[in-house]
């Protein structure tokens, strides 16, 4: 299995709860690329839930606060993003160092180069247009703790990574199941998408990149994931019309019985 490092600059409603990034090892949200801001998140039916704007291009975000060197194992409507397959967790996935942030721009297409993450009809998806739409809509990341270098009394071990000059590094490689504590639950087959009124949003192949890889090896401490976060993604006029996300009321206008005449107005008292 080979590995590679990305190397790049370190950074980058039935229950309406917001929030932005999610996972408890790892941070995990979706940045709207044409803005730069975070992609609120919402609960809903046991899921999270972003709304993506059409034709916009995206990033997944993956900031590790640990200590040591995490696995991303990351699947965009059911595919994985590195190597095109059919995603499983025993794939290729990105390795991050302690403490570092990076945003997954697209779909690797070389050591050096990714076709953009777009929001795009469903039909027009990567996944759709490969055949694969069962699983269109639902962004997937697998986290992996490293498994700890032997112990040598002899001669120290060689460092398992060779790592970039510049900031943060990302990589290749494999992927397990679930946590420990609930594999099944976290094994479980993504829920079939709730109806919606409009054409549902999946992941283009868009534009290409320049976006720099390095290999790399990692170790995993276990053949499962010791974490899963699943993001369901869609246009806001179909998680408004699924009752994902509530539009607020609009506050009516009170008339006014003398709407043509000018009011007066006075020195307001200073702040404090």
């Amino acid at each position: 299995m080979r590995y590679f490092t990305l190397v790049a600059s370190a950074l980058a409603l039935a229950s309406a709860v917001q929030a932005h990034a999610l996972g408890s090892l790892a941070r995990v949200s979706v940045v709207d690329r044409e803005t730069g801001a975070e992609l609120p998140t919402y609960y809903a039916r046991g899921q999270y839930w972003v709304a993506g704007n059409p034709g916009a291009r995206y990033a997944i975000e993956i900031r590790n606060g640990g200590a040591g060197r995490l696995l991303a194992v990351t699947s965009v409507d059911g595919v994985n993003v590195l190597s095109g397959d059919t995603a499983g967790f025993d794939q290729d996935g990105y390795v991050f160092d302690p403490g570092q942030s990076y945003q997954i721009t697209g779909w690797r297409k070389s050591n050096a180069e990714v076709a953009a993450f777009t929001f795009t009809d469903a039909r027009d998806s990567y996944a759709g247009r490969t055949g694969r739409a069962a699983n269109v809509g639902v962004i997937g990341v697998a986290l992996f703790r490293e498994q700890p270098p032997a112990v040598s009394r002899s001669a120290p071990e060689p460092p398992m990574t060779a790592a970039p000059a510049i900031g943060a590094a990302a990589d290749r490689a494999l992927a397990g199941s679930a946590l420990a504590a609930a594999p099944a639950a976290l094994n479980a087959p993504v829920p079939a998408p709730a109806p919606a009124p409009a054409a549902r949003l999946g992941t283009g192949h868009g534009e290409r990149e320049y976006s720099y890889v390095v290999d790399t090896e990692f170790h995993r401490m276990q053949p499962t994931p010791n974490e899963v976060i699943r993001i369901r993604y869609d246009s806001l006029e179909n998680l408004v019309a699924m009752g994902i996300i509530r539009r607020p009321r609009p506050v009516p206008r009170t008339p006014d019985a003398f709407p043509g005449s000018e009011q007066r107005h006075f020195v307001p008292d200073p702040p404090g």
